[in-house]
């Protein structure tokens, strides 16, 4: 079984490719966000450290951390969103080996893809036999970001330019997937790297 990386920048269309992954391999896909979702929820890993870190004042109903207020504190505040960062992705990484350790015992899949917006920062490199790449070029990166998520132009620039730049991007990474085309374009350039592997 192999453990697939996928990353890119805001806009490269990295859930499109995740959403066509299970029609073409026996896999699992793994997306970081949503495995950081559920360490935070009451009784999981996170929630103490989180809760005892910024007060209680973060609960929300039920007793479950209010993602919106505890956002609201951190991403107007460097310090306490690195504090957070340094609590939930050690325990999301964590949660993400067990869960290969897991499948891979149970021998029914051949690859697992972990989506995370910081997997080269969080160094996944270590659990992933490749990392891909999801490129798009800026203006098709502009459009589905301002149809998606209706975000200005002067808005996404700001975004791009907080994150890993292109070169950056293809240096690091061990394949580059090209999301600029059609939807049919990007599939038929994951099934080559798919067979690719199988025949390693």
């Amino acid at each position: 079984m192999q453990v697939i990386g996928i990353t890119g920048g805001i806009g490269c269309g990295k859930s499109a490719v995740l959403n066509m992954l299970p029609d073409l391999c026996k896999c699992m896909v793994i997306e970081a966000d949503k495995v950081a979702h559920e360490v935070m929820k009451k009784g999981q890993i996170a929630y103490e450290a989180i809760v005892k870190e910024f007060s209680t004042d973060i609960l929300g109903k039920e007793k479950e951390i209010d993602r919106k207020i505890l956002g609201n504190i951190v991403f107007s505040n460097e310090e306490k969103l690195a504090v957070l960062n340094s609590i939930v992705h050690p325990m999301v990484k964590t949660r993400i080996k067990e869960s290969i350790e897991e499948k891979k015992k149970e021998g029914l899949l051949d690859f697992i893809f972990i989506e995370a917006a910081l997997l080269l920062e969080d160094h996944y490199e270590e659990i992933c036999n490749e990392i891909w790449y999801i490129y798009a070029p800026f203006d098709s990166r502009k459009q589905r970001l301002i149809k998606a998520r209706g975000l200005s132009e002067e808005k996404i620039l700001s975004i791009i330019k907080e994150q890993r730049s292109e070169e950056q991007f293809r240096r690091d990474c061990d394949k580059v997937v090209d999301n600029g085309g059609s939807i049919e374009d990007t599939r038929k350039e994951i099934v080559k790297l798919l067979e690719n592997i199988e025949h390693q």
